[in-house]
């Protein structure tokens, strides 16, 4: 037996505005509230081959990287088209240590959260 990836819990001052991100990054929905958690996710909803993301608040600033962070690939552009509109949608570069050889780009969400932009091409799901 094993386990499935079902969800993914976010940390955040302003849930609302990092789950229109999100749904705009990765083409989903909001799902689901309780209390002031909102849950975002494919329109199928959770349980499918996507997880869900469940954006929760939490008080003051991110102060240090994230210890886990997310991957994310491009499925209908290429990844320069990609991180132009991530940049467009209020994604911004951000600096982990990298040497600027790697193949993927760090990028931050409005929050700061780091995520990296992949260059290769997956299809949808």
């Amino acid at each position: 037996m094993s386990c499935r990836l079902s969800e993914l819990v976010l940390n955040c001052r302003d849930p609302e505005t990092i789950a229109r991100f999100w749904c705009e990054v990765l083409g989903y929905v909001e799902l689901d509230r309780d209390g002031d958690d909102i849950e975002i996710g494919p329109a199928a909803g959770f349980g499918g081959a996507a997880p869900t993301m469940i954006l929760t608040p939490v008080a003051g600033e991110k102060t240090e990287p994230l210890r886990l962070h997310l991957d994310v690939n491009p499925v209908d552009r290429d990844q320069d088209a990609e991180l132009e509109r991530l940049l467009a949608l209020g994604a911004r570069p951000a600096d982990v240590g990298q040497s600027g050889e790697e193949s993927w780009h760090v990028l931050a969400d409005p929050e700061g959260n780091e995520f990296c932009l992949l260059a290769r091409r997956l299809p949808e799901l």
